[in-house]
């Protein structure tokens, strides 16, 4: 098994770190990218001559060009691309404010996909790489109060299945992760936000929801140290899915509403064949 070159956004801490820990230990080499690189040192201290830290923030629309060039620069090559960096905006839609949809999407949606366009032309000079974009089953499922956040994976598995068509022909693979709940900071006020401006409507669902959150922070089925090798093993798969649930809690989450969508569409039927030309 060949040695790759790892370029991973959000590596600080959480899932981002797990996976940077696994790559170093498989014998790869990583370019962990954080917004505080003092963060990021502190969160590495084995195998540092395979690893390269490098300050990102991806709102910035030139930061991800000087990565991709310090990456080969230092290591000849990128191989895999794991976009990990985002955050949650939680919250009812109507409490949320115009500039918290906008945040949540120049992080979560236009900073991947500013990464993945400066990584593109590296890859298809070497008609190889695999990008793992990582979602949530809140971006297969809905999920209470995560309109805004559930918007923005939405979006990254969109962006993701259709990119896939786009760089199959160039041997590059995409794969979309789609976690469920990890015992991560996901919850923390370091990760998440919520909405204000809070509207009397909505006080019962919002008690209830930001208390249920409250309650399982930390106490999440999902092991982030198996993470890490799991995304070691799917990057080494000769042909990677373009799919990938994470967490039993996710397997049944997204079984059960794929189940409840087709019986939709079977209850549905006659009405959307209708619309056919005779």
């Amino acid at each position: 098994m060949s040695k790759k070159t790892w370029l991973i956004t959000g590596a600080a801490r959480g899932l981002g770190a797990q996976i940077a820990h696994a790559a170093l230990a498989a014998g790869d080499n990583v370019v962990a990218t954080a917004r505080s690189v003092e963060g990021a040192r502190a969160a590495f201290t084995d195998h540092v001559e395979r690893l390269l830290i490098q300050p990102l923030d991806v709102t910035n629309p030139t930061g991800p060009q000087a990565v991709v060039d310090a990456a080969i620069e230092r290591f000849g090559a990128i191989d895999v691309l794991v976009n990990n960096a985002g955050y949650g905006q939680l919250g009812i839609f109507e409490e949320s404010s115009e500039q918290d949809v906008q945040r949540q999407f120049d992080t979560n949606v236009f900073g991947l996909t500013r990464m993945t366009r400066a990584v593109l032309p590296t890859l298809r000079r070497q008609r190889s790489g695999h990008i793992i974009n990582f979602s949530s089953i809140a971006g297969v499922v809905g999920v209470d109060m995560c309109t805004l956040y559930g918007m923005s994976k939405f979006a990254v598995e969109g962006f993701s299945v259709n990119l896939a068509r786009d760089l199959a022909p160039l041997g590059i693979h995409v794969t979309v992760v789609e976690p469920g709940y990890f015992r991560t900071d996901f919850l923390d006020a370091s990760s998440a936000r919520f909405a204000g401006n809070p509207i009397g409507d909505y006080e019962e669902i919002r008690s209830k929801t930001e208390a249920a959150y409250e309650s399982y922070n930390h106490q999440q089925p999902g092991d982030p140290a198996k993470l890490g090798p799991a995304i070691v093993q799917l990057a080494n798969t000769k042909t990677p899915p373009l799919h990938l649930l994470l967490g039993s809690d996710a397997v049944e989450i997204v079984r059960n509403d794929l189940t409840e969508r087709l019986a939709e569409i079977k209850a549905w039927e006659s009405l959307s064949r209708s619309t056919d030309h005779d």
